[in-house]
């Protein structure tokens, strides 16, 4: 039984590391409507960007990190 506080201790450091961090991380100041709206306008601004690009063609090179790939 050596080993016999070694859990609170643990917990311990545990709730010291964690101690600045809050159990919301989307606390964004956004009420729930408005984050729908943003998400929804940055899915459409994606759409339309895949739709332009597919529209342009011809182009079947993927960017892949900081590499440029040919496919």
């Amino acid at each position: 039984m050596t080993r016999g506080n070694q859990r609170d201790r643990d917990r311990e450091r545990a709730q010291a590391r964690a101690g600045n961090k809050t159990k919301n991380p989307k606390d964004d100041g956004l009420t729930p409507e408005q984050r729908r709206e943003r998400d929804a306008r940055a899915l459409q601004e994606k759409a339309a960007r895949k739709a332009a690009q597919a529209a342009g063609g011809g182009n079947n090179n993927s960017v892949v990190g900081n590499k440029t790939t040919k496919k």
